[in-house]
């Protein structure tokens, strides 16, 4: 995670009340195969493998972990867009719509 997605995320689980980080997964899904979710967690699964990054807790599911090996989760804004990019070394193709992608 990127210093702007770390401080991102934490600002929203203070504004949340609660939480214990996020959870970052795979899922079939799109034109190309597959696609990125994002969910804010209250607890961890027991089969998850725990990530901490700036005392933000990243769970990913052991299916997902291989798909996510070396990403780097950043929070970006351009103009008046905001929201996370994800930079994958594993994806091989991306739809046209930066949906979804193929490993």
């Amino acid at each position: 995670m990127t210093q702007a997605a770390i401080d991102h995320v934490a600002g929203y689980l203070v504004k949340r009340g609660h939480g214990e980080g996020i959870r970052l997964g795979v899922r079939t899904s799109g034109c190309s195969g597959m696609a990125y979710v994002l969910e804010f967690v209250d607890a961890s699964e027991p089969e998850d493998q725990v990530f901490e990054f700036g005392g933000v807790k990243v769970m990913v599911d052991p299916k997902s972990l291989t798909y996510l090996d070396g990403t780097q989760l950043d929070f970006v804004r351009e103009g008046l867009n905001e929201g996370f990019k994800f930079s994958n070394p594993n994806v091989r193709n991306e739809c046209g719509c930066g949906e979804s992608f193929t490993i």
